[in-house]
């Protein structure tokens, strides 16, 4: 396995910056200035590296040599714009459950959604690809319903719409739309 270390860390470089470049256009900008910064910290920079292809996520890479990533652990657990980082205890059931995501992080959410689209897809990116990843995966069942309809919207609106609008849309958008 050949280690990747400058291929790493430009592609979590260009994911980065596009995730900042549309979170400025969302008018989150200076959350999207914090974006995945842990990428860069060795728990993450280091798998990162040594699993990285360049056209999936290297945590995936991971997870076939050992059956988890730890990378993916930590990132998920600094990272507000993951769903998965909206899990807690539930008293009642005994179970880890989905909690509701602020509208703040569901935008950042949407840009990095299209931010890897973009950045695995390539020449391949369409302002579909987003919406056809979210509704292929199993990330109904891992959210809130409120969630992945907030979500589900917003991936629509850019498929049908496009990028320039759906942007302006979430910018001047108070409370993100349930349909």
């Amino acid at each position: 396995m050949k280690i990747h270390p400058l291929k790493h860390f430009l592609v979590i470089t260009r994911h980065r910056n596009e995730v900042v470049r549309l979170c400025f256009k969302a008018g989150i900008g200076f959350q999207g200035l914090f974006h995945d910064l842990s990428k860069y910290m060795p728990t993450e920079f280091i798998p990162g590296m040594k699993y990285c292809t360049g056209i999936e996520s290297p945590n995936n890479g991971e997870r076939r040599e050992y059956g988890y990533s730890l990378a993916w652990m930590h990132h998920k657990g600094r990272n507000k714009h993951h769903f998965e980082y909206w899990y807690d205890y539930d008293m009642v059931t005994k179970k880890i459950v989905p909690m509701p995501m602020p509208d703040r992080y569901i935008k950042e959410m949407f840009c990095d959604r299209v931010a890897a689209s973009k950045i695995y897809g390539g020449k391949n990116y369409d302002r579909k690809a987003p919406l056809q990843y979210l509704t292929k995966s199993t990330a109904r069942e891992k959210m809130t319903e409120d969630t992945y309809k907030k979500l589900l919207y917003l991936l629509s609106m850019l498929s049908e719409k496009g990028e320039k609008e759906t942007l302006k849309f979430i910018r001047h958008c108070k409370a993100l739309p349930l349909e």
